[in-house]
């Protein structure tokens, strides 16, 4: 940008922080708020500092210039949104306790957009009528709204987040996969252009629905998302994603189930205790009530239940939840500590796939005290229905090729979906096709976590100095200091000019009052790639030019900085 104006410390409208703040829990959490970028406005609620806002502003070029590349069109829909497309979807009741939901002064009711399917399909069905208005790509960049139960780690986990929405709208599910691969490749180039760190990894349609789901993460230790790499080849998922196959084993040979006295062993823990075996040799038989339904989900003894998947095979509809006391009391046939899926009735019995035919459990025999050996899968009980639901653990086999998986933390900041015609369904989007003839639009949804991508860069290239931040998204190319004195003021003026008049964005320290040494502590602080210091030979028009991630120094003549830093 040329000429652009020189942004002076001084008239600043941010203060910098000596401290952590008090409920900050994650880096880009503490350092974004004591850099100055961000405020807190209420839980799950931040402003944006003149400093961040530059920083999100930057994000948001990127991901609308790599947009507008593969065709793209921007509009903007708004924020408050009326009931009736989402009840027509599902989704008003889908989304539960994280809708924020209100109504007008007439009592209709209204949502704040949690993300905007449903406008868009209808905003397609009022200006698309034929097969020649498709394929269409249609991105906003807005505030979307979700009701977190537990707003935390700062802008990472908040109530109000920018995020870039798109959907693509084609006639056919070829072009509906081609429009996907587009919004693929400028993910990749976006993220490499804001320089994170990230993995494209399988993942659950979730609330959205569809079929095709991916997620863009990146590891940092902050994130919320648990994925699975193997190192031996491509696969990587979302551990909510990993599925292993049912592989039947021979059980020629197992004896006939045996019920074994087993006194004082309601848990599996007390179970392998008593008869000297490891966990995994038992069955573990969870008591589900599904809509009401009691369901009961048989894993290993020595594996947890992930409650999300089971959540996610019963649908976004479906109320889950464990079975009480009360439930136990109302059927004598189900002895708590004591389950087996031998015999069970009026109850359908899922398992993982490790629980596969021929495989041989210790559980219970469903009476108080009684334990069964050589209870056999497919010889002794039926599965009504295998899914994999246990917690995934390192070392568990990719289901590709394998070798033993790797597990690490990561941050959400894309998510890309082909959705089919789920939305188009409901809403009955439909174009008139070559023949004449109605032709239902198939659709593609794709989000990018703005907010979200600021905090993973600041966690990743964050270090014990503060942001360090690439300069595609930096809020400015150079930090000058003055170290002080009347004349390095003058000269850190002088230079800041000069770089602003060859095309360089400038922060400049000309604060009065302020020691060189908190002015150097800040700069660490705010992280700009190159910071420039006017200090003890600026009489001898010398400056000293730091690169802040590598901290490489030298020192220069004014011309020689402006020549390099404009290079």
């Amino acid at each position: 940008m040329a000429n652009a104006p020189v942004q002076r410390m001084s008239k600043l409208m941010a203060k910098t922080l000596r401290d952590d703040p008090a409920d900050a829990e994650v880096l880009s959490h503490k350092l974004l708020v004591r850099a100055g970028y961000v405020r807190r406005t209420a839980a799950g609620i931040w402003s944006w500092l003149p400093l961040g806002l530059k920083v999100l502003a930057n994000v948001e070029r990127v991901v609308r210039e790599e947009m507008d590349a593969i065709g793209a069109q921007e509009v903007l829909l708004p924020a408050l949104l009326p009931r009736e497309p989402y009840e027509a979807t599902g989704r008003w009741e889908e989304y539960g306790a994280e809708l924020f939901r209100l109504q007008d002064r007439k009592g209709a009711d209204y949502l704040l957009g949690p993300t905007h399917e449903e406008i868009f399909t209808l905003l397609v069905k009022d200006q698309c009528s034929s097969y020649k208005d498709l394929p269409v790509i249609l991105y906003q960049i807005q505030n979307k709204y979700r009701d977190e139960a537990r707003p935390r780690a700062g802008v990472l986990r908040g109530r109000e987040f920018l995020m870039k929405d798109s959907y693509s709208f084609d006639t056919e599910d070829e072009g509906l996969a081609e429009s996907y691969g587009l919004h693929r490749q400028a993910y990749q180039r976006i993220f490499e252009r804001l320089g994170l760190d990230y993995r494209i990894v399988a993942a659950t349609a979730g609330a959205m629905g569809g079929s095709k789901s991916e997620e863009f993460l990146a590891p940092a230790g902050a994130g919320e998302d648990t994925f699975a790499d193997c190192p031996n080849c491509d696969f990587a998922a979302n551990t909510e994603a990993v599925y292993q196959a049912v592989k039947a084993v021979d059980a020629a040979g197992v004896p006939a189930a045996e019920e074994i006295p087993t006194p004082d062993t309601p848990t599996i823990e007390t179970l392998a205790a008593s008869l000297g075996v490891p966990a995994s040799a038992t069955l573990k038989n969870l008591l589900v009530k599904v809509d009401g339904e009691i369901v009961a989900i048989g894993v290993p003894g020595d594996r947890e239940v992930d409650m999300g998947k089971v959540e996610e095979h019963f649908g976004a509809t479906a109320t889950v939840e464990l079975v009480t006391e009360e439930d136990f009391a109302q059927r004598a046939d189900l002895v708590r500590g004591y389950v087996g899926p031998q015999g069970l009735e009026k109850v359908t019995y899922l398992a993982d796939p490790r629980v596969a035919p021929g495989t041989a459990w210790i559980t219970g025999a469903n009476k108080e005290g009684m334990h069964a050996k050589n209870v056999v899968a497919g010889r002794d009980f039926e599965v009504s229905e295998y899914v994999d639901v246990v917690v995934v653990e390192e070392g568990d086999p990719c289901p590709k090729c394998g070798t033993g998986l790797k597990l690490d933390r990561a941050i959400e900041i894309g998510h890309i979906f082909q959705l089919g015609r789920k939305y188009a369904d409901a809403l009955k989007l439909d174009v008139l096709g070559q023949n004449g003839k109605p032709v239902r639009v198939t659709m593609g949804s794709y989000g990018i976590g703005v907010t979200r991508a600021v905090a993973a860069l600041a966690e990743q290239t964050a270090d014990e100095k503060g942001l360090c931040w690439a300069s595609e998204v930096a809020p400015a190319d150079v930090h000058v200091v003055a170290a002080g004195k009347a004349l390095q003021t003058e000269l850190a003026l002088e230079v800041s000019d000069k770089l602003a008049a060859a095309g360089l964005r400038v922060l400049v320290d000309d604060r009065a009052g302020v020691s060189p040494g908190v002015k150097f502590t800040d700069a660490e602080l705010i992280g700009v790639p190159k910071i420039l210091v006017a200090g003890r030979r600026a009489a001898e028009g010398v400056v000293e030019l730091k690169d802040r991630r590598t901290g490489e120094r030298e020192e220069l003549t004014v011309d020689e900085a402006l020549a390099r830093l404009s290079a």
